[in-house]
């Protein structure tokens, strides 16, 4: 069985040792690996070298368009799992793309790094398969608000979110753009009962800068309501770069 994976560089795949940016395990040293595809298209997506393809017309604020064979390789399971294991790190960040879109695959390989503890990214649209879904430690739901562009009927699944909502292992991460935001995340609270302390805000941007100037009034929108703030700690570090 084989994974479509996105590339740092024409055939080299996007696998790497990094600090993880975001979320409940920000900050701790992880082994990646970033598939491509994806079934969402955010109008802000910072990885859309994964699904925006020459000719596709789904709207991205950059206008940019990927060429695909130098964007995506294809590798054997074994290959990915190697790869992964030279790293040396005790726990593997999956995301995208949507990883889940290729779930199969993905239960191969965590059958194949069976002392490496998984954590799984994803916009909590797709179910996993249980193969997969018995080897994963963690799961970052990112739904996307309306901001993303997406349709609600697409991105926001009730089935699906109600199987996180009771699911322990599964912690939500929205990111927010302006405080109206933050009225969307409380609708979905208030109608999917998030276990506490399981919910993050984030701030959408890539640059330092930015991020601060939205950390400054999103902190206070946390404290008022009760959420986590989630940092993008990678962007202070290294930047909007591939690989980091």
């Amino acid at each position: 069985m084989s994974l479509i994976l996105a590339t740092q560089a024409p055939d080299e795949p996007e696998i790497f040792a990094s600090l993880q940016g975001e979320g409940p395990s920000a900050g701790m040293p992880v082994a990646f690996v970033r598939l491509s595809r994806c079934n969402l298209s955010c109008t802000w997506c910072d990885t859309a070298y994964t699904w925006r393809w020459e000719g596709d017309n789904r709207p991205h604020r950059s206008g940019e368009t990927y060429e695909r064979k130098a964007n995506q390789v294809t590798l054997d399971v074994a290959d990915v799992a190697a790869r992964i294991e030279e790293l040396g790190q005790r726990r593997l960040v999956i995301t995208g793309g949507e990883p889940l879109l290729q779930g199969q695959a993905l239960a191969e390989l965590a059958e194949a790094l069976p002392d490496i503890s998984i954590e799984i990214e994803t916009n909590g649209t797709v179910k996993p398969p249980v193969r997969l879904d018995i080897r994963v430690d963690q799961y970052n739901v990112s739904p996307k608000l309306a901001h993303s562009g997406n349709d609600a009927e697409l991105a926001l699944i009730p089935e699906r979110l109600d199987a996180y909502a009771t699911d322990p292992r599964a912690f939500f991460k929205f990111v927010v753009a302006e405080p109206a935001d933050v009225d969307e995340v409380l609708a979905l609270q208030h109608r999917y009962r998030f276990k506490p302390g399981h919910v993050y805000l984030m701030p959408e941007g890539t640059d330092s800068a930015t991020l601060r100037e939205r950390e400054a009034w999103l902190s206070e929108l946390c404290l008022k309501h009760g959420f986590r703030m989630s940092d993008r700690l990678h962007i202070h570090l290294y930047g909007d770069t591939r690989g980091t």
